[in-house]
């Protein structure tokens, strides 16, 4: 006790002699004896003249001075409620004392409002618990809520008992199911008092049956929680709307929250309906959500008959639900939706919604007795802890994981009870780390003592922590390690799924290819090597993981072909199993990437950058630059040109493998996406380059003839290639001194040829190809010019489509002296005097009107076509270049070959408003994006999204987008449709 009037106090109770050793232990083993003992005070004015009595009881009877001491350290409002009134506590006497019966306390409850059995057409006798009270109105509402809150305090006094005195713990399902009678016999009292109100003379016109959901029709309610109900009425007009309705109010007043928010269409349904609809809402309407809701569903007040029908009629429906076609999407979205609803700040301290919490257990329970239940009756049970039990005898969970997860359960039940009773609210947060005193109490609340080394306080945080982590442990591993079991062929005690439930539980979490799914768990895991038995301990988890994906199927048959392919690879499985964050990214990739697996077991070294450094992620470690060097220092080890090129490839493959993999997992974004993918398209050509002059200087024996430079044009000149993007190019040559031009022009276009047979040729990895059809006079035109010839080509002959083209173009391999002297010819076309041209500014409009009209591909939506759509890459480029050719020969900050930096510049020379660039700007980050995400998850090149589908899916998971996937291609359209329309005003415009 540390609150300085405790002395007083005990001293006006007459508690402060030798005689009251006993008493005053017991009062410090209060979970808050200060509390405890200011209670007592009150009490002891309450009783006046009772108080010595109660002061004999409580010093002989040890269950008397455990219920109330208990009670009074814990609950501030049953406290209260004791002290309203003191008559009370004798209720508490005896050794011990048995809780009423379900009957018992229907019939207290009814008594409390003086209810008597009222004849309902219909229900034979005996069969209803549709009663009317003599007692009305707010008079009603007190008797009930006193009566309620009588039962709730004899149920806390013996609940707490044992904190105090060395009394029988009252058992957590005793606790829950006891509650859960009096909400049923709460309801069945508000129902007699709406009863008077409605009908207050004759028979009862209704059959009204009350089912409870939730957790009370599970029978394990909380102190203080919403009871879930579901109306039925026969007939279900008017008076039984008001008839259900009064009962919610009579027992929202009384009682808790009556909640009819489940019954079919939520808040927007009728609250009654009769049984006919109730079966036709659910045949032809009913979601995922709504059918494991009807798990817990049981008749709990009125027609027990037209209740129990409902049940017959609904539960076959039940067990059939997994096998509908958006089972899995809808479990999905229904957990998304639960965490979606815990606050960040108190994500950590959540009882009920937080990871390793109570809802994690219920929500898996539930999902197996879904999955099981259609063929096996016995998992046809109401409440967790018998499902557990049911799902372990059947061999559904392993007999130890569920006697883990019940302690478990019930710990974490046991703490949310406490919480509630302190001031009978309703909440499921622990108290924070650092408030010393409300941890201490629920650890004194909750029977959690010293263990000689910690505190009460330091033993509940550890005990916590423990049972959390356990439920996560567990929960992982609760779907998948019976799966494997299945397959192994080590002997075990443990029941095993038959191969039939094995296939129904794959489907059930996402597997369309069940029977595939077994076999690849079987050729992983199936036999007696070390290696599988590493891969039995860690494939409950990556296939958790897995289930986390668009495509587990793709996940684990390319998880097995990797694993099948780095069987030599010690390291493997080694940091699989020691680096958690390394498999879980794995299987992210695995399970949404066509592109980026084949790379992986190409390039496996990659896989170690998947682990964090000191530093953060080890994949976004490496820079552009530092890999390109290293690449063209690589090739340039080698004399011929096939080693070489094929050592630039080898690095090209784990480049793209590193940074694919980071951009899935969003470690860069898109402009750093498109460096990097430019970077090493960059030094594959120029090692190419090299190896192809160094080849032919030496078959030769004799200096080359002339200098070449490769000229990147589109997306490989503005640094933004992506990852279908080919690599547009122009080759210019000059001669050396004294040598021929025509021979240097042969030279020159031979090396050409080989460069872009040697990389074009047929290759496992993604293509490199080299596109030259933006030369001069494009196909028909010379593979290779000297820079003379191309600047009297665009001198004269340039259309201004090919000038436009010209304003990306940028030295990229080669002599870098000769590429920027091809620059500079190139600024007189590109940036002439004056600007372009209204002649061919309008020639531009007029090609770009027919892009529009034309080269759509026949059956492709323009509203999400990444590339040639309304708003997509070709528009918001197709502006910006306009606006370059018509300022960018004064506005020297706008000659930039990158979409977006130039974008920078317009909106700060303010050529274009800064919310226009920035629509611009949003809408070709967004389209890029998808594009890149589009290959990523095809596995080749796209532009066009998919409307629906598992394609759809996984390109919004791999875009970041979190949601449903059809609000990523709204997110799409709307973005670009905002950008259409600045397009749509500069192309419009003669300004």
């Amino acid at each position: 006790m540390v609150d300085p009037s405790a002395a007083n106090r005990l001293s006006l109770l007459g508690w402060d002699s030798q005689e009251d050793v006993d008493l005053l232990w017991a009062l410090s083993r209060a979970p808050d004896p200060d509390l405890a003992l200011l209670a007592l005070s009150r009490l002891k004015d309450a009783l006046e003249s009772e108080w010595q009595e109660f002061d004999r009881e409580v010093r002989d009877d040890t269950g008397l001075r455990g219920r109330v001491f208990g009670l009074l350290g814990a609950s501030t409002a049953l406290g209260d409620h004791l002290i309203a009134r003191p008559e009370l506590w004798r209720r508490l006497l005896g050794k011990s004392i048995p809780l009423p019966t379900d009957e018992e306390l229907t019939t207290r409850m009814l008594a409390a409002v003086g209810a008597v059995p009222v004849t309902v057409e219909g229900i034979p006798e005996g069969q209803s618990s549709i009663f009317r009270a003599e007692v009305v109105g707010p008079k009603a509402i007190i008797a009930l809520r006193n009566e309620y809150r009588d039962q709730l305090m004899i149920l806390a006094a013996a609940d707490l008992a044992a904190t105090v005195q060395d009394e029988p713990v009252l058992p957590y399902t005793a606790v829950v199911r006891h509650l859960s009678a009096l909400a049923d016999a709460a309801l069945t009292g508000a129902l007699s008092a709406a009863v008077a109100t409605v009908f207050p003379a004759g028979p009862c016109p209704i059959r009204l049956a009350i089912i409870a959901m939730g957790k009370c029709g599970a029978r394990e309610l909380n102190y203080v929680s919403d009871v879930d109900v579901i109306f039925v009425a026969e007939p279900s007009d008017g008076a039984a709307t008001r008839l259900a309705s009064e009962t919610m109010r009579i027992g929202s007043a009384a009682f808790f929250e009556v909640d009819a928010a489940l019954r079919p269409e939520g808040k927007a349904g009728a609250l009654v309906r009769t049984l006919e609809s109730h079966i036709a809402y659910y045949k032809r309407w009913a979601h995922t959500w709504e059918f494991q809701a009807l798990l817990k569903a049981r008749p709990m007040s009125g027609d027990m008959v037209l209740g129990q029908q409902y049940i017959d009629a609904l539960n076959p429906m039940v067990w059939v639900t997994s096998e509908r076609d958006d089972f899995v999407d809808g479990v999905r979205k229904m957990r998304r939706r639960v965490e979606s609803l815990i606050p960040a700040d108190i994500r950590d301290r959540e009882l009920k919604l937080g990871a390793g919490g109570l809802r994690d257990v219920e929500f898996a329970v539930q999902l197996l007795q879904m999955v099981h239940g259609r063929a096996d009756d016995s998992l046809h049970v109401l409440s967790t802890v018998e499902a557990l039990t049911a799902l372990a005898a059947g061999g559904y969970i392993g007999r130890e994981d569920a006697a883990n997860l019940t302690a478990s359960y019930e710990f974490l039940r046991l703490l949310e009870h406490r919480l509630q009773i302190q001031r009978m609210q309703r909440t499921h947060t622990l108290p924070s780390l650092d408030d010393d005193e409300a941890l201490r109490w629920l650890a004194r609340a909750a029977h959690v003592r010293p263990d000689g080394t910690t505190d009460a306080k330091g033993v509940l945080i550890a005990e916590i922590k423990r049972n959390i982590a356990r439920v996560r442990r567990i929960h992982t591993k609760l779907f998948y390690r019976p799966l494997l079991e299945s397959v192994s062929r080590l002997e075990t005690e443990a029941m095993r799924l038959t191969e039939d439930a094995a296939i129904r539980q794959l489907s059930a979490l996402g597997y369309t290819s069940p029977r595939n799914a077994l076999s690849h768990l079987r050729a992983l895991s199936g036999g007696l090597s070390r290696r599988d038995r590493i891969q039995a301990l860690l494939l409950p988890t990556l296939l958790d993981w897995l289930s986390e994906t668009p495509n587990p199927d793709a996940g684990l048959l390319a998880y097995r072909r990797m694993s099948d392919e780095l069987t030599d690879k010690e390291w493997f499985l080694r940091t699989l199993r020691d680096e958690g964050a390394a498999a879980r990214r794995l299987m992210k990739i695995l399970g949404s990437s066509a592109y980026i697996p084949d790379l992986l077991i190409r390039a496996p070294d990659v896989l170690r950058l998947f682990a964090d450094g000191a530093s953060g992620p080890r994949l976004i470690e490496p820079c552009p630059e530092d890999v390109a060097k290293g690449l063209l220092a690589s090739s340039a080890r080698y004399a011929t040109p096939e080693r070489s090129i094929a050592a630039a490839r080898s690095l090209r493959r784990a480049e793209l493998a590193r940074v694919a993999s980071a951009d899935v997992l969003g470690m860069l974004d898109v402009p750093q996406v498109c460096e990097a993918l430019s970077s090493v398209w960059v030094a594959v050509l120029e090692s190419a380059l090299k190896a192809a002059i160094q080849s032919s200087v030496e078959e030769r024996g004799e200096p080359a003839p002339a200098r070449i430079a490769v000229i990147g044009m589109g997306r490989l000149g503005g640094a933004e290639l992506g990852y279908g993007s080919d690599a547009d190019v122009l080759f210019v040559c000059t001669p050396e001194s004294g040598a021929d031009e025509t021979t240097a022009v042969k030279w020159s276009t031979q090396i050409a040829e080989m460069i872009r047979k040697q990389l074009g040729a047929p290759s496992v990895d993604p293509p490199l190809e080299v596109d030259t059809n933006l030369r001069p006079e494009g196909r028909s035109g010379p593979m290779v010019r000297t820079l003379a010839a191309y600047d009297a080509y665009y001198a004269q002959w340039a259309q201004p489509w090919e000038v436009q083209a010209l304003l990306r173009a940028h030295q990229v391999a080669g002599d870098p002296e000769l590429g920027i002297d091809f620059l500079h010819m190139a600024d007189k076309s590109r940036y002439p005097e004056g600007g372009m041209s209204e002649k061919s500014v309008r020639e531009i409009r007029r090609i770009k009107a027919r892009v529009d009209s034309e080269r759509l591909p026949r059956g492709a939506d323009p509203a999400t076509h990444t590339k040639l759509g309304r708003g997509g890459l070709s528009d918001v480029e197709w502006t910006v270049q306009l606006l370059q050719l018509r300022y960018a020969h004064e506005v020297t900050s706008m000659r930039n070959t990158s979409t977006l930096k130039s974008l920078d510049a317009i909106a700060a020379e303010g050529v274009l408003s800064e919310s226009d660039t920035g629509l611009l700007r949003d809408a070709w980050i967004t389209a890029t994006k998808a594009r890149n995400a589009l290959v990523l998850a095809r596995g080749k090149p796209s532009d066009q999204l998919p409307g629906t589908g598992p394609v759809l899916t996984a390109v919004a998971y791999i875009a970041g987008w979190d949601g449903d996937p059809g609000g990523f291609i709204e997110h799409y359209r709307r973005i670009t449709r905002r950008a259409r329309g600045v397009v749509e005003r500069v192309f419009g415009s003669n300004q």
